[in-house]
């Protein structure tokens, strides 16, 4: 039986508990026992939008009639857009700030196509989407951070089958995104190296958790993984903002995601699961050179019970280094 032990995340500072023997195979728990429902396309909301009765879109591509791509406001936004900022003030001893942002949805024309279905060329159009939506906002003076994600199945909180994707500005840093800013901080000025381009160089040395590698971008699940499963995928080259990146290291990120969910769909058997883009903040861009943005992927095979609610020590039974053979 392999060893527990504690490690230490080299950005947030954090502990885990890597206890792989706990399970007796890596992936016997993690693999979805029931079939994925698939909803009827006369039933969908976004077969057809604006007949779900969402607005106009902001963004159509290739065109309005034609359309493979729509871009619009959330039909039940977390933050509402306004013309005037809000300003914190106080309720009793509770800071307040008024939800004031942007809430949108990316929709994808096909029913039953997620992002690993896509094909090479739609894929890279989903992320060039999510970039131009993202420099059409960065003028907008209410807005600190700006969070582009995804939701597959309704355990990671998808409510809608067909594929979509969301994009969350808001005008405060999140907490997990700022955590991941101040330790990215705190090692640059400790050691004048980029933090996760020490992780990427020791990874692409020690080879045991790499799970996909071209070019350009590397997938690999984390020393730290604090989830079955988990993946990172970074940019092979140092860019602290994904709204700057040019169209060749989106390609190759992209490449790099899509290869990463059809192994998880295909050695898990089609598992629920979230991803997520980690960028530098839209203000003070010379204050953030030290970050390298990157995705975050998280399969949804394990429940986060009492100790990890309780003790904020995610506990993990799944060796990232047994995670990535079997996903290779």
């Amino acid at each position: 039986m392999k060893k527990s032990e504690l490690r230490q995340d080299m950005v947030s500072g954090d502990w885990i508990i890597m206890a792989p023997g706990r399970s007796k195979r890596p992936h016997e728990s993690a693999i979805r026992l029931v079939k994925r429902r698939k909803a009827s396309i006369k039933e969908c909301p976004f077969e057809d939008p604006q007949a779900g009765g969402n607005r106009e879109p902001i963004l159509t591509y290739p065109e309005r009639k034609k359309w493979q791509i729509q871009v619009l406001e959330n039909k039940y936004p977390a933050v509402v857009h306004q013309k005037v900022c809000g300003t914190i003030s106080k309720n009793g001893p509770y800071s307040v700030l008024p939800g004031v942002g942007h809430h949108d949805l990316i929709i994808t024309r096909d029913h039953h196509k997620n992002f690993a279905k896509l094909s090479k060329e739609d894929a890279n159009q989903v992320f060039q989407v999510f970039r131009d939506r993202y420099l059409m906002l960065y003028g907008d003076p209410c807005i600190a951070y700006t969070l582009i994600f995804h939701n597959w199945g309704p355990t990671a909180g998808a409510s809608v089958y067909h594929p979509h994707y969301q994009l969350l500005a808001m005008p405060i840093v999140p907490p997990d995104v700022n955590h991941s800013l101040q330790g990215s901080a705190r090692y640059y000025k400790e050691n004048k190296k980029c933090v996760h381009c020490e992780m990427i160089a020791w990874e692409t040395k020690d080879k045991k958790r790499i799970v996909f590698e071209n070019k350009g971008a590397i997938a690999f699940t984390p020393f730290v993984s604090r989830l079955p499963f988990e993946v990172r995928i970074f940019p092979k080259k140092h860019l602290p903002n994904f709204e700057n990146s040019y169209d060749e290291d989106i390609a190759y990120v992209v490449e790099a995601l899509q290869t990463v969910l059809k192994r998880l769909e295909h050695k898990l058997k089609d598992p629920d699961y979230n991803f997520f883009i980690h960028t530098a903040p839209i203000k003070d861009k010379k204050k953030y050179g030290h970050y390298h943005w990157h995705i975050e992927v998280y399969p949804k095979v394990s429940i986060r019970a009492a100790f990890e609610q309780g003790s904020g020590v995610e506990l993990n039974s799944v060796d990232p280094n047994d995670a990535a053979k079997f996903l290779r």
